[in-house]
């Protein structure tokens, strides 16, 4: 935590929030493991954190760690109201409820660097030292707390009851009984460093403490941090191999692309609520029972608004780490795998503890079990499996990957199971996303929340006729996966599960035709109950006790018909995205077209998400809710796009050249527009604006905004 002072007011930061308004902040590099080196620039103060992990000889489990803070307050920015320095504090908390001992109640590091102490069951006895060569005066607080989400609030009350005994912004020098949190004040002058130091297992004689604590401090971790820096550099060059194919100030945006999603990885423990009751409006009460308390290590999609794992988007970020550290992917790929029911469904959000509870309105943390998500998972599974066929793995990675899957298989198998049975449509090889709300009076389309694309418009009254187009692909990518993964493990087909067949089925381009093709538009569409002749009026609505309120309405002033939904946008592009067209088609040479039409999907920045002459395009879908798929730029799509691109560009055939030309317009396109917003703000974002190229939504958005960096390096799906 630090303190700044803003519009004459200290503010703690703590816990990443947009509304905290820092110029830039996260990691320029990370490698997944043992270094990190993350930048943050807040009023006036540039903090620099970089941390190191280390298994000396003696360290017990996870072994030893140091973390350096440096602080560059800027003379000219800073607030003369705030002292002399900078205020930063540093805790250490144990969630097993274990004492933590403070070395003494007068801290003095030129004395002596120990901090503190204690014992755990997985490290036996640890200390905490604390070293600089700078001025620093220490204070400390210690509290005893069954919680850990809300350390920000005890650090704010003792400093508020400090500031009004003795009118000093310093913490109070005492401690509960028995604390489980110690936090540590550091004040320092205007540029100052300090090395904290984590040592485990420091029971016996033989543990060498002070010769650890020198070598993870001072010139030693500097020289260490040093090194680390230089074999990422390495590493990233080895594996993106991007020098030859963009410029250096797109390599750095890379560099931090890759360390902040990495850098995002965490790990979450908690039980999540599963919804008893069916599809309930936003804002009912919905009765739930608890999950079984599970771990998930997993990737995030950003830090201030989505710090918890969402299942559609962990299978693009694995695209990117599975080539960084395959051990990494898989082990989050498993830990999401054991989060299956007996029926083979995973809850596509995970909010799991106190803290991801806090930051979740109330009425979206219930996970509805006849409810999917995108099982991109595959998305990397058949990369990594093409990867295998393609020798482009060393000899051990190769035995733990096969290990992997034949562990995995039956779960996977699972997952397939339940989206084969419970996601399917009247008519054979069609599917529907279910959990869209048939009796919303407020929204003027049903959100698909299940589908990752939430307001996209689909079908006006959603009923079980629906045909989705892009779960369709989605299924068969599934199914072309564990085909692929039998074939590899050797193992004989099922009766009843023949992944081969079905995959066959699916990537029938005639029946995908049938199904979902329409001629005029020459575009893939949704099937279902489905009128366009809707909007949101201003109404009197009867709210009880004779009373009646104005709101902003769904009108219907047509009645709807079973036909294909006339949207042109992403979820038109699932046939394209999945290479199911033939090179020779016309229909791809249509697809090319709508693709860099200037009215649908084409801007100098990228593909919008909803063509401009859809009815719905960047209309507002309740009062309260803005357009979110309903035109802005989103980089997982048009990452796939450029997937397609550069596979039909390789692939002979009559339009072979026109898919180079648009794949390259493309890919300098998004390249450019992500860079250049990038060095403007520092920060990747969730979404771009299709007619500005401005960055939009959630920063920093470092999940699958990061695969900018296999843009860059033309690494793309697997065939």
């Amino acid at each position: 935590m630090w303190i700044v002072m803003k519009d004459s007011k200290y503010h703690l930061r703590h816990v990443c929030k947009h509304e905290d308004g820092l110029s830039t902040y996260g990691w320029t590099k990370h490698n997944g493991r043992d270094f990190g080196h993350q930048v943050l620039v807040d009023q006036g103060i540039t903090l620099t954190t970089e941390f190191l992990k280390s298994k000396e000889e003696g360290s017990a489990y996870g072994g030893d760690w140091a973390v350096r803070i440096s602080v560059q307050a800027h003379k000219s920015k800073w607030n003369e109201e705030f002292g002399k320095g900078a205020h930063l504090f540093f805790y250490m908390a144990d969630e097993g409820a274990n004492a933590l001992n403070l070395s003494r109640e007068n801290l003095n590091i030129l004395e002596d660097s120990l901090l503190a102490s204690g014992s755990h069951a997985d490290i036996g006895d640890w200390q905490l030292h604390l070293k600089s060569m700078d001025d620093l005066e220490l204070h400390y607080s210690g509290f005893r707390t069954p919680h850990f989400h809300n350390l920000s609030d005890l650090v704010e009350e003792n400093l508020s009851s400090q500031i009004r005994k003795n009118a000093r912004l310093l913490l109070s020098d005492s401690s509960d009984d028995s604390p489980n949190v110690l936090i540590f004040q550091i004040i320092g002058g205007f540029s100052f460093t300090t090395d904290v130091i984590f040592i485990s297992g420091t029971y016996s004689e033989s543990s060498r403490v002070e010769e650890r604590v020198t070598s993870l401090s001072g010139t030693s971790l500097s020289n260490q941090m040093k090194y680390k820096e230089q074999a990422f550099d390495e590493k990233f060059d080895k594996v993106f191999n991007l020098e030859e194919k963009v410029d250096s100030e797109s390599i750095s945006v890379g560099k931090a692309a890759v360390g902040n999603l990495l850098g995002g990885i965490g790990y979450f423990y908690g039980q999540s609520k599963i919804a008893v009751s069916g599809i309930a409006n936003i804002g009912d009460h919905v009765n739930y029972i608890s999950y079984w308390p599970a771990e998930l290590y997993t990737a995030v999609p950003c830090r201030p608004s989505f710090p918890r794992g969402f299942l559609w988007d962990e299978g693009f970020h694995q695209l990117i780490i599975w080539r960084w550290d395959i051990h990494i992917s898989l082990d989050i790929i498993g830990h999401w795998l054991d989060l299956m029911n007996v029926d083979g469904w995973i809850p596509r959000e995970q909010i799991l503890g106190d803290e991801a509870l806090s930051r979740v309105p109330e009425e979206y943390v219930p996970q509805h079990p006849t409810n999917g998500n995108p099982p991109t998972l595959f998305l990397a599974l058949r990369d990594i499996i093409n990867g295998l066929k393609n020798n482009e793995f060393t000899a051990m990675d190769k035995t733990d990957i096969l290990a992997f899957l034949e562990r995995a298989f039956v779960r996977l198998e699972a997952w397939f199971h339940w989206f084969h049975t419970t996601q399917s449509g009247k008519q054979m090889s069609s599917y529907y996303w279910h959990g869209r709300d048939n009796k919303t009076i407020y929204e003027l389309n049903p959100k698909t929340l299940s589908s990752g694309f939430d307001d996209y418009p689909r079908a006006s009254h959603p009923t079980a006729d629906e045909r989705h187009v892009d779960l369709r692909c989605w299924i068969l990518l599934a199914a072309e996966s564990l085909h692929s993964i039998e074939e590899l493990l050797d193992k004989e087909t099922t009766p009843g599960m023949n992944y081969g067949y079905t995959a066959q089925l699916l990537s029938d381009i005639e029946l995908l035709n049938q199904m979902h093709f329409d001629d005029a538009y020459g575009a893939y569409f949704d099937f279902g109950n489905h009128t366009e002749k809707i909007q949101l009026k201003w109404k009197d609505v009867d709210i009880g006790h004779n009373h009646a309120d104005r709101q902003l309405v769904r009108d219907v002033s047509e009645r709807p018909v079973l036909r294909l939904v006339p949207h042109i946008g992403y979820v038109s592009l699932f046939p394209f995205m999945g290479k199911i067209i033939p090179s020779g088609s016309w229909i791809l040479e249509k697809q090319l077209e709508l693709i860099s039409n200037h009215s649908l999907f084409w801007t100098d920045y990228g593909l919008r998400s909803l063509a401009t002459t859809s009815s719905l395009y960047m209309k507002f879908n309740s009062e309260s809710e803005g357009p979110y798929w309903r035109g802005q730029i989103w980089i997982n799509i048009n990452y796939r796009v450029l997937s397609a691109l550069h596979h039909y560009s390789k692939e002979n055939g009559p339009y072979q050249d026109r898919a180079k030309a648009i794949y390259k317009e493309l890919r300098s396109n998004l390249i450019r527009n992500i860079v250049r917003n990038y060095q403007e703000t520092g920060f990747l974002w969730e979404q771009y604006d299709q007619n500005s190229g401005e960055g939009k939504g959630s920063h920093p958005f470092t999940g699958w905004t990061s695969l900018v960096v296999l843009i860059m390096a033309e690494e793309y799906e697997r065939v």
